[in-house]
């Protein structure tokens, strides 16, 4: 019997893990974890903290809260404000699971003599050879290692997935039968701390907007931009440049940004400008070992719930160069670049990943 904290969000994957947990035998404990805070109705917080007493009371388990808003504050939220100041779509989940859930979290469990942290990811464990492997869920539509992609072999040695092996509806059913508060319970999406609420309104609480061009790439001015961190590689929704009487009725898409001159370039159509051959990475996490060939093949994702697209790998210093199989759309520097390696066993590696620093097109 092993001593584990799980992170439990007040969601019912976290909480199903944690019971399954308290089943196999274990020592249970469940932590909630206050990453931010505001009085805004869009932050669920004490709603969460509510359903989390509510479901370890009724699985029978202690449970505690511990407050990271500063760390998340100094560790991501920081970052996450840069990023969007350079131009760039940052990703705060990969950097949250690596600075919160797998750092001070997993530092406090240690310190109250727990041997293990859970938590309710979709996504699997393979211990091999006195390494530790993070692979693809069994539920592929849920599967959420792309999020992990920076944790460390470290990390990954001290973690479980009690839901690895489980499919979605099977848990949504196991806490229907356990008659959890949250068995249906929606899933939450988008940024944690910007929740329900306005995404531009929220950004502009703490950043400037600079309004300025949008463009086509031959100079054409076809309207005006409310501020580059509101935009993203491939957008094509908000750009409030549609029905113009030159128009020839296509959609408009987001190319790029010139933050120098703050011209956002937009083009009509998904046209060759929209898809790229390659890129290069920055400084690349290699879960759980650098591979020993400079230069192989595998497969990769560009963003959660991508379905894998080959790629040629050439391993540079301590990044990589990328060249696609196929012509790449909307690729975008500042989201992760995350490689995986299929196995003769079925299971698919998570090799690490790193953020996108710069896209090749062909010439």
């Amino acid at each position: 019997m092993a001593k584990i904290v799980v992170g439990i969000s007040g969601g019912v994957d976290s909480s199903v893990a944690a019971y399954l947990l308290k089943e196999q035998g274990h020592e249970v404990i469940g932590l909630f974890m206050v990453n931010w805070e505001d009085d805004s109705e869009a932050c669920t917080a004490e709603a969460d903290y509510e359903d989390v007493k509510r479901v370890c009371n009724a699985i029978g388990i202690p449970y505690f809260s511990v407050n990271y808003a500063k760390e998340y504050y100094d560790r991501v939220f920081k970052y996450f404000l840069e990023q969007y100041k350079k131009g760039r779509t940052p990703n705060p989940d990969v950097l949250c699971n690596r600075e919160i859930k797998f750092g001070p979290f997993l530092e406090f469990a240690k310190k109250i003599g727990a041997d293990y942290i859970a938590t309710g990811h979709y996504c699997k464990k393979i211990e091999k050879d006195g390494n530790c492997y993070l692979a693809k869920a069994k539920d592929l539509n849920k599967d959420q290692s792309y999020f992990l992609n920076q944790l460390s072999n470290e990390q990954l040695k001290s973690v479980i997935f009690p839901l690895q092996d489980l499919e979605k509806p099977e848990v949504r059913k196991i806490a229907n039968e356990l008659g959890l508060v949250n068995a249906n319970k929606k899933d939450s999406t988008g940024i944690c701390f910007i929740g329900e609420r306005n995404f531009k309104k929220f950004l502009s609480e703490y950043l400037p907007a600079k309004p300025g061009d949008i463009k086509t790439l031959d100079g054409k001015v076809v309207g005006k931009h409310d501020g580059l961190m509101y935009y993203t590689i491939g957008q094509r929704r908000g750009l409030g440049i549609g029905g113009r009487s030159d128009s020839n009725g296509e959609r408009w898409f987001v190319l790029k940004k010139d933050l120098q001159n703050n011209v956002l370039y937009v083009s009509q159509g998904e046209g060759k400008e929209l898809f790229s051959s390659g890129l290069v990475s920055g400084k690349f996490n290699w879960i759980t070992q650098k591979p020993i060939k400079a230069e192989f093949d595998c497969n990769a994702k560009f963003r959660y719930r991508q379905p894998d697209q080959k790629v040629h790998v050439k391993i540079v210093d301590n990044y990589v160069e990328l060249k696609f199989f196929k012509p790449q759309r909307a690729i975008t520097p500042g989201q992760y670049v995350v490689l995986y390696e299929d196995l003769p066993d079925g299971n698919s590696i998570c090799l690490g990943g790193a953020e996108i620093e710069q896209v090749i097109k062909d010439e």
